[in-house]
């Protein structure tokens, strides 16, 4: 990942609403969810719920596949992984603290 798609993929999800879209992304896992159960789980509209997922599948961190009638969403976890290890390794260095924060057993 580069600077330009780091940034293009932060802001993509610098809205309290996509980062909740993505979260619930994240837990829907390889599944997925459709365009209209995001929708109703984030309580947003279809026309803007839409317009979220547009911005981050540009940013590449989400996709979109067709299930039958239905646009289906994942994360792409390949991208998310780029992101955080373009934060961890070339925004901070590597620095050991940053990287600490990283395991499971740290509550940095």
């Amino acid at each position: 990942m580069d600077e330009a798609e780091a940034l293009s993929a932060l802001s993509a999800i610098s809205s309290a609403t996509r980062l909740r879209i993505l979260k619930r992304l994240v837990a829907a896992g390889p599944d997925g969810m459709t365009a209209g159960e995001i929708a109703e789980a984030s309580e947003g509209t279809p026309s803007r719920t839409s317009f979220h997922l547009s911005n981050m599948a540009d940013a590449g961190l989400i996709t979109a596949n067709r299930r039958s009638r239905q646009i289906c969403y994942k994360v792409d976890f390949t991208a998310m992984g780029a992101l955080i290890r373009y934060l961890l390794e070339d925004c901070c260095n590597n620095h050991e603290t940053v990287r600490a924060c990283c395991t499971p057993a740290c509550r940095c």
